[in-house]
């Protein structure tokens, strides 16, 4: 804090940031905390051959959240995996991402980076069908690239490093960048896979689909099963928490620290208040014993006994009024009698 009792700039900066980290990180858990609630709160419907029925008793037909367990089937085609051999899925997702080092100007490090230059991803409808193969009752899965929780494998990964030559090697260092390749992935959901959908179950005439929620929750497709997921959902919350907490704490923290040294620069601006008029007061008594007036007073005599001559200079505020008898008669720490500033050295004042 300066010494008008203002916090300082960074002071300021760093009380703003941890609030709004503060505001963020709560948004983000309230959030998810919801989900996770919601999420408790879905309905678990097998699948097996009264689905149908089950749906038809609900009004419109419709599960608002529902939780369906089951292996992924294929509707009519497959999508063959681009470098595993027999390895088919119903999604699949291709994706190059070029991996660099990046000179950092502030900390004189090499950092990693990565930038995706491609991704494309493929997908054929698909249903979720019962373990037991005689029960003939699926659930198509409708718009699955929109799920907030997309789980898939990856299959085939590959780095392709990059050959540099001398001349590339010393255009890199002095560019900042030094490319060092091209990281190859092929992630995909495969037929059979055990999955966990969480949704809007509806039945359309004959045909049972799984859909995006409305109302804001979150749509799931997960390899993991529902316990896994929902542990999975509740550990991200306790993470947004304890963010939430050390940011709170940190602000609370830092804002009563600016409050109490605002308390304490008032309490010790009052004392000396107090203190200056306590010692004018003892001028004015010191000058009725002396029998004089205040205007007669030379400007060079001392403020304290008013008898001597100044002959000292405080530093650093630069005060001249006492003499060296009265500053040594002054009180530990030593502090001016005019602005209550300590004394730091004391410099002799010669009137030639």
């Amino acid at each position: 804090m300066d010494s008008g009792g203002k916090p300082s700039t960074a002071q300021v900066l760093l009380l703003a940031t941890s609030s709004a980290l503060t505001v963020v990180f709560y948004s983000v858990y309230k959030r998810r905390a919801t989900t996770v609630s919601r999420l408790k709160d879905a309905k678990k419907v097998p699948i097996d051959q009264d689905l149908k029925n089950f749906l038809s008793e609900f009004p419109g037909r419709c599960v608002p959240y529902a939780v369906i367990e089951g292996v992924v089937r294929s509707v009519k085609e497959t999508l063959n995996s681009q470098f595993v051999d027999n390895c088919k899925g119903v999604i699949e997702r291709l994706t190059l991402k070029e991996k660099k080092m990046v000179w950092n100007r502030t900390t004189h490090l090499w950092n990693h980076t990565e930038k995706v230059i491609h991704q494309r991803t493929n997908t054929v409808p698909f249903d979720l069908a019962c373990h037991d193969e005689a029960v003939g009752t699926t659930v198509r899965v409708v718009r699955p690239l929109d799920a907030a929780e997309l789980d898939l494998e990856t299959i085939y990964e590959n780095f392709h490093p990059t050959v540099q030559s001398l001349s590339n090697v010393i255009g890199h260092f002095i560019s900042g960048e030094r490319p060092k390749g091209i990281h190859e992935t092929e992630e995909m959901l495969r037929v059979g896979e055990q999955v966990t959908a969480v949704g809007e179950l509806v039945l359309d005439h004959s045909l049972v689909k799984l859909q995006p929620p409305k109302q804001g929750l979150r749509y799931f497709l997960s390899r993991l099963d529902y316990d896994a997921l929902l542990g999975q959902q509740e550990r991200g919350v306790r993470v947004w928490r304890a963010l939430t907490l050390v940011c709170g704490v940190a602000a609370a923290s830092l804002f009563l620290f600016l409050l109490w040294k605002r308390y304490e620069h008032h309490r010790r601006r009052r004392k000396e208040r107090s203190i200056l008029e306590e010692f004018k007061e003892q001028q004015r008594r010191r000058l009725r014993e002396l029998d004089l007036k205040e205007d007669s007073v030379s400007p060079s005599v001392c403020s304290v006994c008013l008898s001597r001559e100044r002959s000292c200079v405080f530093l650093e505020c630069g005060h001249v009024c006492s003499c060296a008898q009265c500053y040594r008669a002054l009180p530990e720490p030593k502090k001016c009698p005019i602005c209550r500033a300590d004394i730091d050295r004391v410099v002799p004042l010669f009137n030639s």
